[in-house]
């Protein structure tokens, strides 16, 4: 449902607001004022894009996880998505994500919360042991983390071989 209202409110907000502008310097000055705030969302989009793919790159080559900037990676595509949605409103939320302070603290909140939702979806952790030929085995059963609950279906336990 609040997708729906943010379907039909923001065009609505943007035809006033277009409108609003249109009456005060003219439809030509109006559009050519929306398709130079495009091309610039776009060129910054670009750097900024580029930006978060090099760290995400660094990230990865010392072994980490980059986590962060993944979710700045989504908020560049919402970020583009804006700009390139006709009107000043979307623009001016799309300029916004493109300042990297403003990113950033959006992305921990997305952070946050897919970390809730991925804690509340996990039913416990898998610990890995060795069986002596080099292979590595999941036994859940020998995990004392990993409480039975009658809610949710047992875990079938499988066996699985890497051969590369």
């Amino acid at each position: 449902m609040p997708f729906l209202l943010i379907f039909i409110l923001v065009p609505m907000i943007e035809l006033a607001v277009l409108i609003k502008v249109g009456s005060h310097i003219g439809v030509l000055w109006t559009m050519a004022l929306i398709f130079l705030t495009a091309v610039i969302g776009v060129g910054l989009l670009r750097v900024q894009g580029l930006a978060t793919l090099m760290r995400a790159s660094q990230r990865m080559e010392e072994g980490q996880i980059p986590a962060r900037e993944l979710a700045e990676g989504f908020l560049l595509a919402m970020a583009g998505a804006m700009l390139l949605t006709p009107g000043f409103v979307t623009d001016a939320l799309g300029f916004a994500l493109l300042v990297p302070g403003v990113r950033g603290a959006l992305a921990g909140s997305v952070m946050n919360m897919l970390k809730v939702r991925a804690a509340g979806s996990m039913q416990g952790q898998f610990r890995h042991y060795s069986n002596g030929r080099g292979e590595r085995e999941v036994h859940p059963h020998r995990d004392p983390e990993i409480h039975h609950n009658p809610h949710r279906p047992d875990v079938i336990d499988g066996d699985y071989k890497r051969e590369d």
